[in-house]
């Protein structure tokens, strides 16, 4: 499905906010943003980096601002989504069309805009921690050479996800099974997780 018609059915699929989220669209399409659909919602970009999103949820829609952090929040109405963990993510929520202060929203969009056209960003966090292969895949690995040097190709985040997958498992048949799952998939070169991203 291309990504204008995965947009039309997110703006036009039935559902009590949305009004709401189309009005934030018009604003979104005032700008110099290009339009995409990105994690099931669509997303604004400028030269390719995301700016701002347009989310609907069950109890209120709002904007999220990617590198929120940087802006002036004048108005007072931005959220952290989750205090401690997210650094420069920043939300404005909404509960129905009326709350949307069209000026305004604008304003943030334009200014989240010239914020990305600044480069403004907050770099992640790079993680110190060495790798803690768990002894159910350092085996399986070191049997199979060619699956060995796929994961060891593969990006230090996927293979953190791989090691996790294992290490969560608390029974050993658990942790088996879940072995056998990965092994095709880090033969391929795909990491668990690419099928939601």
């Amino acid at each position: 499905m291309e990504k204008s018609e995965k947009l039309n059915i997110y703006y036009q699929a039935e559902h009590h906010f949305r009004e709401g989220i189309c009005a934030l669209r018009e604003l979104a399409l005032q700008t110099k943003s290009v339009e995409d659909y990105k994690w099931n919602i669509p997303v604004y970009t400028v030269n390719g980096k995301n700016v701002f999103g347009i989310c609907r949820f069950k109890n209120h829609f709002g904007v999220w601002f990617y590198n929120g952090v940087f802006l002036k929040d004048s108005k007072k109405v931005l959220r952290n989504a989750q205090e401690g963990k997210t650094k420069a993510m920043r939300h404005w929520y909404f509960s129905s069309e009326k709350d949307i202060d069209r000026e305004a929203v604008l304003a943030y969009m334009i200014e989240s805009i010239e914020n990305q056209e600044k480069e403004l960003s907050i770099a992640p966090e790079k993680s110190s921690k060495e790798l803690q292969v768990p002894s159910f895949l350092k085996q399986a690995l070191a049997k199979d050479n060619t699956v060995k040097a796929t994961f060891e190709a593969l990006s230090p985040y996927k293979q953190k996800e791989f090691c996790e997958y294992i290490m969560e498992a608390k029974q050993e048949k658990t942790k088996a099974r879940r072995l056998e799952k990965i092994l095709p998939m880090i033969k391929k070169g795909i990491g668990l997780n690419d099928a939601y991203r």
